[in-house]
């Protein structure tokens, strides 16, 4: 799956003489976190809500409320806005935008063709994503299986359900120890029950097992 896949296409943007309390109301009325900035149809920055409440004064502060507004409409997104804007393309995988959001502790990146902005990603995309890769979405059987860590195996084990007329949604593997993979394999209901019993019959160890309900 790639972020062309799942990302928001054309994204709201500012540009940088935008005042920080149009910004504010626009993420409001959009019912978003940040706004990449655009200036000549070029990513400039990205700011976020927090970045803008930063810059407003202080509750605390002894202004008047005429006051506080007046500065708050005199302030644009370019005092507020981070420059350094790390980016993605359409055409990365979606494992390579959760390294890099996880690697600089971001929770969303722009997407960038050529020079204009295509759209945004977010830490949900990703984690709605990888919810559908995983076959979380859809009602099945869960089987947790542990495997030997060999060339074929995973090929033997779905040769088993298949005989079994089982069909798999969904297959993911983690290394549980060296030499031992464990797989969590998600399958259609119909004969999953089947699928269950002909991978133990070959001498596999299925950890568990359970159904799962979409609401």
């Amino acid at each position: 799956m790639f972020v062309r896949d799942v990302m928001s296409a054309n994204p709201i943007t500012v540009t940088p003489d935008v005042s920080v309390m149009e910004a504010l109301e626009m993420m409001k009325r959009s019912k978003v976190r940040r706004l990449p900035v655009v200036q000549g149809g070029k990513l400039v920055g990205i700011v976020t809500d927090r970045d803008l409440l930063q810059v407003s004064p202080s509750p605390a502060t002894s202004l008047s409320v005429f006051e506080i507004n007046y500065l708050i409409s005199k302030m644009t997104v370019k005092e507020a806005m981070a420059t350094r804007v790390i980016t993605v393309s359409p055409d990365d995988t979606i494992e390579k935008a959760a390294v890099v959001m996880r690697e600089n502790s971001i929770g969303a990146v722009p997407v960038i063709d050529g020079k204009a902005v295509a759209g945004i990603i977010t830490e949900t995309d990703i984690f709605d994503a990888f919810l559908e890769m995983l076959g979380a979405t859809r009602a099945g059987v869960r089987l947790t299986v542990d495997l030997p860590d060999r060339k074929g195996i995973l090929a033997t084990v779905a040769g088993a359900i298949s005989e079994a007329g089982a069909n798999i949604i969904s297959v993911a593997t983690f290394e549980l120890s060296p030499g031992t993979v464990r797989i969590v394999i998600r399958l259609e209901p119909e004969n999953a029950d089947k699928a269950a019993e002909a991978v133990s019959a070959c001498g596999f160890d299925v950890v568990h097992q359970v159904r799962s309900y979409v609401q």
